[in-house]
């Protein structure tokens, strides 16, 4: 592995092809049919962390939102620009925990969303990673967050996911939980032993 290459990414560029179509193939409202009572009506400011080839970037982008996509994976912001081109979004390379080139984005975002990327992050982290976004959102703002569970598929470098820990330290950055469904099934094939919790938090 390339020692500047984030941890997190390990395995997908060997499946690139195919992790692209199995995207491009799911419905963004299918995918986040529990979260778009949260998404903000109004234009605003929208982060969507390890954004991938960027679809839901481009949807956030066709509802007027302004969108800042952060991507470690090169192939992908590539690969994205390309397939969802608009000039509404924003492609950066960072990463969780530490999201440097953020720095000048505190109390900017209205809405952060964070899908099938915190089960690359170990417990440390994760913990670290909610103390991010909790800053990076405006107050009464919104952090929707899926978690994977199940066994590791494209992406190798995994850690197990626990909605009631995430829960827990949201609370002491100021988040608090409005919204938990547990145990949904993967819209992706031959995923049947992985299932998915959806959160939402409220930037108190």
């Amino acid at each position: 592995m390339n020692p500047d290459q984030v941890k997190g990414t390990e395995g997908y560029s060997n499946y690139l092809e195919e992790f692209i179509k199995a995207t491009v193939d799911i419905d963004f409202f299918d995918l986040h049919k529990d979260f778009l009572p949260y998404i903000p009506k109004e234009k605003g400011f929208v982060l969507d962390l390890g954004g991938g080839i960027g679809r839901d970037a481009f949807i956030f982008s066709k509802m007027g939102h302004s969108v800042i996509t952060v991507e470690p994976l090169e192939e992908f912001r590539s690969s994205g620009s390309k397939l969802y081109s608009s000039d509404k979004i924003i492609w950066i390379d960072d990463s969780l925990p530490d999201l440097i080139k953020l720095s000048d984005y505190n109390n900017h975002f209205d809405f952060i969303l964070a899908s099938g990327v915190w089960h690359h992050l170990n417990e440390e982290e994760q913990l670290y990673s909610i103390k991010r976004v909790s800053e990076l959102l405006k107050s009464n703002a919104i952090f929707a967050l899926s978690l994977r569970n199940g066994p590791v598929g494209v992406g190798t470098y995994v850690f197990p996911t626990n909605a009631k820990i995430n829960i827990d330290q949201a609370l002491k950055f100021g988040l608090n939980n409005l919204l938990i469904i547990e145990n949904q099934p993967s819209l992706m094939k031959n995923k049947k032993d992985v299932t998915w919790t959806r959160l939402v938090f409220q930037k108190i």
